[in-house]
C-alpha cells in the first residue's frame, strides 16, 4: 500500500471515466471553470481530486495553516465526478439501526459512525454559511426510510426502537402521512430522522470549490480538468505531473476514492460498484397537481437495495429523481449500454410509485462509482512518507468523504484530534478473493439482494 515501496515513482494506470451525464450539474447555470494546471509550481500542499473528500481537507487543511499554499487538482470538471452524481443524501445516523444492535458490540462502532457523520454535517453546514451558499445546496430537512413491503414496515419498527434506546429523535409514518408527504400511495409507512441532510450535490461541490478559491486570497487554487498521470517522491517533495503542468510539496492529500488503485495504493482490497440513477425533465404546473404532496422531500428505503427516491423543487424545477440497482465493475468503467438496461428498471420504479404520472419522461440517466471494503474500512492513513489517502467511502461519499477528508488534514498537520481514533480503530480495507472471484460473488450477492428487496425496490 505505500507508494515508496514501488519506489516513489506512480505512473497512474487509468484515469476516471463516469457514465452518462451529470445530471445535477446541468441543472445549474454556466459558470467560469478552474484553471487548467500549466506549467510548474511550488506549494505546501497538493490535493488530489475535488471530491467531498478533497475539498474538504483542502478547507481543513487552510483552517490549520491559513499561510500556507494548497492546490487542488481534479481530472474532470468539479462536480461532474461521483460528488455531483450521489443521490444528495449527507444521512447522520446507520442505515440499519435495530433495537438488537445496541445489546452487542457493533453499539460502539455505530456510535462513533454516528459522530463522524455528524461533524461532516456540521462541516457542511459551516461551509454553506461561510461561503453564503443557497438554501438548496445544504438543507437539514431530515430524511425518510420509506417502506414498501410488510417487512420494510417491520424494519422501521425496529428501527425506531433502536433510536429510542439511544434517545435519539424520530417519527414513525403511516400510509396516509406518507401518501400526504410523497403525493403516492405506494408507501405502507416511513419513519422520519430529522437530522439528515439534504443536498445538491453539485451546486454544494461547485460553491464550495469557489468558496475555498475566492475566500483564501491566492492561498487554495482548484485546477479542473487536470488529471494527475504521475505521482513521484523526489528529494523530500511529491511531485504531481498532469498533461500541461507539474506540482510540486512536501506533503500530498490522494482523495480519489476507488482510484487509489489507479495509484498503486490499496490493491486487491478495494471493490469497485457502480449505481445508477434517472431523474426527470421538469414537471409541468398540470403534473405538479396532480402528484400534489410536499414539494421537496428525500426517502431513502427500508431495504438498502431498495429504491431511493427524492422530489426537488430548486434551480431546474420540480423534478422526481429515482435510484436503483448495483453492479460490481473492477476495471471501474461500465459499458454504455449498461444505461440503458437499466433505465427499464428505473422506469419500473416509477410507474409502480407515480401511476399519476404517466408521459412524464426522464431527462438524465446516469451511474456513479462507489468504492467499499469487505470490512468496512477507510482506506486512510499516511501512506507513503508525506502522502495522505482519505479513499474509500463505502457508499457514503458525502458524509464519509466529508469525515475522511477532514481527518487526513488533521492527520497531516499532526494535530491530536480525537476522532482520528475512530479510522485508526476501524482498520485498513481487508483483502478481496482474486478479482474475478471478486466479481463473480459481489455481482452474484448484488442480484440475490436486489431479488429479496422484493417491492422495495
Amino acid at each position: 500500500m505505500n507508494a515508496e515501496a514501488i519506489g516513489g515513482d506512480v505512473r497512474v494506470t487509468r484515469l476516471p471515466r463516469d457514465p452518462g451525464p451529470a445530471a445535477w450539474a446541468r441543472l445549474l447555470p454556466d459558470r467560469d471553470p478552474h484553471p487548467v494546471l500549466c506549467g510548474a509550481s511550488d506549494v505546501d500542499w497538493i490535493v488530489i481530486g475535488a471530491g467531498f473528500a478533497g475539498l474538504s481537507a483542502a478547507r481543513r487543511l487552510h483552517q490549520l495553516r491559513p499561510g500556507e499554499l494548497i492546490a487542488v487538482v481534479e481530472a474532470g470538471a468539479v462536480a461532474d465526478g461521483p460528488a455531483g452524481r450521489n443521490s444528495g443524501f449527507m444521512i447522520d445516523l446507520p442505515h440499519d439501526l435495530g433495537s438488537a444492535d445496541y445489546g452487542g458490540g457493533s453499539a460502539a462502532a455505530q456510535a462513533a459512525q454516528t459522530r463522524a457523520n455528524r461533524l461532516a454535517i456540521d462541516f457542511a453546514i459551516d461551509a454553506a454559511r461561510e461561503y453564503g451558499m443557497p438554501g438548496e445546496a445544504v438543507a437539514r430537512s431530515g430524511k425518510i426510510n420509506a417502506a414498501a413491503t410488510e417487512a420494510g414496515v417491520r424494519h422501521n419498527h425496529e428501527y425506531a426502537a433502536g433510536l429510542a434506546a439511544i434517545d435519539e429523535p424520530c417519527e414513525l409514518l403511516d400510509a396516509h402521512a406518507m401518501e400526504a408527504i410523497t403525493g403516492t400511495a405506494f408507501y405502507r409507512g416511513g419513519l422520519y430522522t430529522p437530522g439528515a441532510v439534504m443536498l445538491q450535490p453539485a451546486l454544494y461541490i461547485r460553491a464550495l470549490a469557489d468558496g475555498l478559491t475566492k475566500s483564501s486570497n491566492g492561498a487554495v487554487r482548484v485546477h479542473e480538468h487536470s488529471p494527475v498521470t504521475r505521482l513521484r517522491r523526489e528529494g523530500g517533495h511529491w511531485i504531481a505531473t498532469t498533461p500541461s503542468g507539474r506540482l510540486r510539496g512536501p506533503r500530498a492529500v490522494l482523495a480519489v476514492n476507488g482510484h487509489a488503485n489507479s495509484f498503486g495504493l490499496y490493491r486487491g482490497r478495494l471493490l469497485h460498484v457502480f449505481t445508477y440513477a434517472s431523474m426527470t425533465r421538469a414537471m409541468t404546473a398540470s403534473e405538479i397537481d396532480r402528484l400534489g404532496g410536499e414539494h421537496t422531500w428525500g426517502a431513502t428505503p427500508a431495504d438498502a437495495m431498495g429504491t431511493t427516491v427524492r422530489r426537488i423543487s430548486g434551480v431546474g424545477g420540480h423534478r422526481l429523481v429515482i435510484r436503483n440497482r448495483f453492479t460490481c465493475d473492477p476495471s471501474m468503467t461500465v459499458p454504455d449500454a449498461r444505461i440503458a438496461r437499466v433505465a427499464r428498471d428505473h422506469d419500473a420504479a416509477f410507474r409502480a410509485r407515480f401511476p399519476m404520472l404517466a408521459g412524464l419522461d426522464m431527462e438524465y440517466r446516469w451511474g456513479g462509482r462507489l468504492c467499499l471494503s469487505t470490512n468496512g474500512a477507510s482506506a486512510f492513513g499516511e501512506c507513503g512518507e508525506g502522502l495522505y489517502s482519505a479513499c474509500c467511502q463505502n457508499g457514503l461519499g458525502t458524509a464519509r468523504g466529508t469525515f475522511t477528508g477532514i481527518m487526513a488534514a488533521e492527520l497531516a498537520c499532526g494535530t491530536d484530534h480525537p476522532m482520528l481514533a475512530t479510522l485508526r480503530e476501524g482498520g485498513q480495507p481487508a483483502r478481496l478473493p482474486p478479482a474475478p472471484l471478486t466479481a463473480l460473488g459481489a455481482n452474484a450477492t448484488l442480484r440475490w439482494r436486489e431479488w429479496r428487496s422484493g417491492a422495495e425496490l
